[in-house]
C-alpha cells in the first residue's frame, strides 16, 4: 500500500504539463521550475515503468500509454477536488443570495414555514423569492432552485428531487352544480362552462382514467383561460364553472365543502412537487440547507 501511494506523486504535474502544452507553460501555472517538473515526470514514468511523454526540442506529445494514463488522471483529480469541495462545504455556513422560483399557490400554502425557519437559521443569506406560475429557465435566469408542481416532469439537464405528491381534482361549487346540473361522466363536460390552466401544453384537453385503466380524453369548452391557479379557484367559488386543481390549492375549501369533487369513480391524477437545481457537483451550502428544510417539511 505504501508503494502504491507513491503512484499519485506527479499526477497533478503530469496533467498540468499536458493541459498547458509543455513544461515551460506548466511552470508558469504552478510556480515550479521546468527542471523540477521534468524530474518529477521522470520519477513518475520510472514508477509506472512506461514512457508517458515523447519529448522534442519544440514540443511534447502523449505516448499511447500516456494518453490512457492522462484520461484516468484527469478523472481522479476531478473526483478528488469534488471530495475536498464536499468537506469544505460541510464546514461552510450558507451565505450570499438564494434565488428561488415557486408556483404561487404552493409557495403561499407550504413554503412560508420553511422560508421563515431558513431565514432565522441563516441570516447571512438574502432570499430572492419569485412566486410565479410560469415555467422559468433555471440556468438562463440565474435561479439556484425552482419548485415545480407537475404531472409529468420533462427531461432536462437539471437535477430533480421529489419532495411531495398531491391529488388533482375536478371540482365545482355546490351552487354551480345546482344551477347547471352535475356531470356524471367526463363527456358531460362538453355542455358545461370550464376553467382551464393556460400554462399547460393543451389546456382544453382533459384526460381521465377509469378504475379499469381506460383513458378518456375530453375537449372541454373553456370559457376562461387563466395562467394563475388561485384565480381559477376564485372563479370556481364565484360559481363560474368547473376546474381541475391540485388539492394543495384548495385544502381549506375542500374541508369546508365549498367545492365538490367530481368523477370520483375515476382515478385521481397525481401532481408531484419537485425541487430542481442545476447540478449535484459543488452544491452550495445555501441550496443544500434549503433542500434539507423542504424534505423536513
Amino acid at each position: 500500500m505504501k508503494n502504491n501511494l507513491k503512484l499519485f506523486d506527479g499526477m497533478v504535474l503530469f496533467t498540468q504539463v499536458v493541459n498547458s502544452g509543455g513544461f515551460t507553460a506548466a511552470s508558469l501555472v504552478n510556480g515550479h521550475s521546468t527542471s523540477f517538473i521534468s524530474k518529477e515526470i521522470n520519477k513518475l514514468e520510472s514508477r509506472l515503468g512506461v514512457r508517458l511523454l515523447s519529448r522534442t526540442t519544440r514540443k511534447i506529445s502523449l505516448t499511447p500509454e500516456g494518453q490512457a494514463f492522462y484520461q484516468q488522471c484527469e478523472q481522479m483529480i476531478i473526483e478528488a477536488e469534488q471530495a475536498l469541495g464536499i468537506i469544505n462545504q460541510a464546514n461552510t455556513e450558507p451565505k450570499g443570495v438564494l434565488k428561488i422560483s415557486c408556483p404561487i399557490g404552493y409557495g403561499m400554502s407550504h413554503l412560508q414555514s420553511p422560508i421563515a425557519e431558513y431565514s432565522t437559521l441563516y441570516p447571512d443569506v438574502k432570499l430572492d423569492l419569485d412566486f410565479n406560475d410560469r415555467k422559468v429557465d433555471v440556468i438562463q435566469e440565474g435561479y439556484d432552485l425552482a419548485i415545480r408542481a407537475t404531472q409529468y416532469l420533462e427531461d432536462s439537464s437539471l437535477v430533480c428531487k421529489k419532495i411531495a405528491s398531491y391529488k388533482a381534482y375536478t371540482v365545482a361549487s355546490p351552487l354551480y352544480l345546482k344551477q347547471h346540473g352535475t356531470p356524471l361522466k367526463p363527456e358531460d363536460l362538453s355542455t358545461h362552462k370550464c376553467l382551464s390552466y393556460s400554462n399547460l401544453k393543451n389546456p382544453t384537453k382533459w384526460k381521465f382514467e377509469t378504475l379499469s385503466g381506460e383513458v378518456v380524453q375530453v375537449d372541454v369548452p373553456a370559457t376562461i383561460l387563466c395562467n394563475n391557479a388561485e384565480m381559477e379557484l376564485a372563479m370556481v367559488l364565484q360559481n363560474k364553472g368547473i376546474c381541475r386543481l391540485p388539492e394543495f390549492y384548495m385544502e381549506k375549501e375542500l374541508k369546508e365543502n365549498k367545492v365538490v369533487i367530481l368523477f370520483e369513480g375515476f382515478k385521481q391524477v397525481n401532481i408531484d412537487i419537485y425541487a430542481l437545481y442545476p447540478s449535484r457537483k459543488h452544491l452550495s451550502p445555501k441550496v443544500r440547507k434549503f433542500l434539507d428544510l423542504l424534505v423536513k417539511e
